[in-house]
């Protein structure tokens, strides 16, 4: 089986890229969606519950601002340069894992202050909960494609063994 450029990089130069990729990033947004939950329902603007979720946002969307641009660089222009994508799956995989970049980036925008200034703030919250939400789904569609066989939809296998590999 031919395996995704996402479940590769994660796979290659253990343990330090599952770490860098994975880990790191979903242990921040984690903590950004239960200490969401909790904010939520207590309703509770201020106190350290509060004061944890502002700073995961923030460091969330800086960090993967640096994944992002890194994989961009190393990974995703080259291989589209190449032709070394291994199918629709594939870029799947890969493309909604850098799309993570918007809802961790808006999040850490709104706790930053650059975005959302202009509204109330039930509006920045209901804002706060969907990039949330929209990280957690485009996340784990990047997760399940990635473990996907690349060829099972009109996936070239020789592309497996074409193009950069960025990731080693």
């Amino acid at each position: 089986m031919t395996m995704t450029h996402y479940m590769e990089l994660l796979a290659t130069n253990q343990p330090w890229n599952l770490l860098l990729f994975m880990a790191v990033p979903v242990i921040l947004a984690e903590t950004l969606a239960i200490t969401e939950l909790a904010v939520l329902f207590r309703h509770d603007a201020v106190g350290p519950v509060r004061t944890v979720n502002r700073w995961s946002a923030i460091l969330a969307g800086g960090y993967f601002a640096i994944v992002f641009a890194t994989l961009m660089v190393t990974a995703a222009i080259p291989l589209t340069l190449a032709g070394g994508w291994r199918g629709p799956i594939d870029v799947i995989a890969v493309g909604f894992y850098l799309f993570g970049i918007v809802p961790l980036g808006g999040v850490a925008l709104l706790e930053l202050g650059i975005i959302g200034r202009d509204r109330s703030e039930h509006e920045r919250m209901k804002l706060h909960v969907a990039f949330v939400a929209l990280f957690l789904l485009t996340a784990h569609v990047a997760m399940i494609a990635g473990m996907l066989d690349p060829t099972l939809i009109a996936g070239d296998a020789m592309a497996a063994d074409q193009g950069p590999h960025p990731t080693h």
